[in-house]
């Protein structure tokens, strides 16, 4: 992806990690090496519990870098460490040394760098569900959370000690996440964007239904970037295989089905929105009728369809003086038919629409690539060929360029 500051560091940049004492530390080489995975340097800081989990030779394998766990293997390592770091983060994180954070206490290597570091700071927390539920633990955890440090909050469960509850350490892809929204540009902060995406169905019978060929991956590209961007994201998605985006970050996502379906949630979600992208592929038409009982096969069968409502134009013709979101959609077409996409803007009444032909190599359903041309009434752009992700983020690029002004 390209480095535009939103998580993309340059390798002479780094990340640290805090490793505590819990028996989550099992994944921590596992949370290193998708840090990696993003260009960004790792260098790892233990606790002495730490070690009875998972050894320091481990990461400094995974890490490519020499791993400390005491004041005196290196001195002044804690103000080194601390120096042009993107992020510390602490994962997992115990009770014990979140108490310390929140106290000042810094009898240890890794609390030190804690009180030595003026960058972002993430914890994951990890431990039996009654600790977590302890009213002071409870009180020092806020008092941290004031002060701006970033919680990703444990997960329900089944716990080491073998019973269910909140307490287990979130993903290391919701951390990496956590991580890329953190040091990223937030120059979405607090914009209310509703990302639509996927297919629909339209049931023929109980069993039967007409659908297409939408994999999501696009729409759901533009949630995640949207979230990692700093906005309060609801992503409404129609049926997928895709992962959900709910598991990594704090975005609202609404699962339907029909095209009904979609529409009513679009609709209730737009009111408030700063920014609407339609990146669903909604069904054209349906069965003019629903039939209750599974259909018997037969030699002959004729289904009559009735076009069903068109969600853009609707929450396009909804806008008013006291609320108007960015509206954008998505123009899908089999060859070179950008006028259609033009005449689907002007028609609909929407501020952009994003064309691409599925028919291009890399720019087809399921790929993990784009191939777009951004057309507003004032210009085109051409975005050649692309991750899905890094062809979101020039989307909003532009939407926020005629929502903001230049940057």
């Amino acid at each position: 992806m390209e480095d535009k500051a939103r998580g993309r560091a340059d390798a002479a940049r780094h990340v640290v990690l805090g490793v505590t004492g819990g028996i989550a530390a099992y994944k921590s080489p596992l949370i290193v090496r998708a840090i990696k995975d993003l260009g960004i340097e790792v260098r790892v800081v233990m606790t002495e519990a730490a070690r009875q989990f998972v050894t320091p030779l481990a990461l400094e394998v995974v890490s490519e870098n020499p791993v400390l766990w005491d004041n005196f293997q290196s001195p002044l390592s804690h103000i080194n460490m601390a120096k042009g770091a993107l992020a510390l983060i602490i994962a997992p994180a115990t009770l014990n040394t979140i108490s310390k954070f929140s106290s000042g206490i810094a009898d240890n290597l890794l609390t030190t760098l804690f009180m030595a570091f003026r960058g972002p700071v993430i914890i994951a927390p990890a431990m039996n569900w009654r600790m977590y539920d302890n009213p002071i633990f409870k009180d020092r955890l806020a008092y941290l959370k004031d002060k701006g440090v970033v919680e990703i909050p444990p997960e329900m469960g089944q716990l080491a000690c073998g019973e269910q509850g909140v307490g287990r350490m979130a993903s290391a892809e919701r951390i990496v996440h956590t991580l890329r929204r953190v040091i990223g540009a937030n120059d979405m902060k607090g914009l209310r964007v509703v990302v639509v995406s996927g297919p629909t169905r339209e049931y023929i019978d109980p069993v039967r239904f007409i659908t297409n060929r939408s994999s999501g991956k696009m729409g759901l590209a533009l949630a995640r970037v949207a979230c990692l961007r700093g906005g309060v994201v609801t992503l409404i998605s129609g049926p997928t295989s895709l992962p959900s985006l709910s598991d990594i970050s704090d975005a609202e996502v609404i699962r339907v089905e029909t095209s009904g379906d979609m529409r009513r949630a679009v609709l209730e979600k737009s009111r408030e929105a700063d920014i609407v992208v339609m990146a669903a592929a909604v069904c054209d038409f349906k069965p003019e009728r629903f039939i209750e009982d599974k259909i018997s096969r037969t030699e002959r069968f004729t289904l009559d369809l009735i076009k069903t409502t068109d969600i853009l134009a609707e929450v396009s013709s909804h806008r008013n003086a006291s609320k108007t979101p960015y509206i954008a959609g998505f123009a899908a077409e089999t060859g070179d038919r950008k006028d259609r996409a033009r005449e689907k803007l002007k028609r609909k009444g929407i501020n952009m629409i994003v064309f691409n032909d599925v028919t291009a190599e890399g720019a087809g359903f399921d790929s993990d690539t784009n191939i777009m041309t951004v057309i507003t009434p004032e210009q085109e752009l051409s975005i050649p060929k692309m991750s899905k992700e890094d062809g979101a983020d020039r989307i909003f690029d532009i939407i926020l360029s005629h929502i903001k002004g230049p940057r």
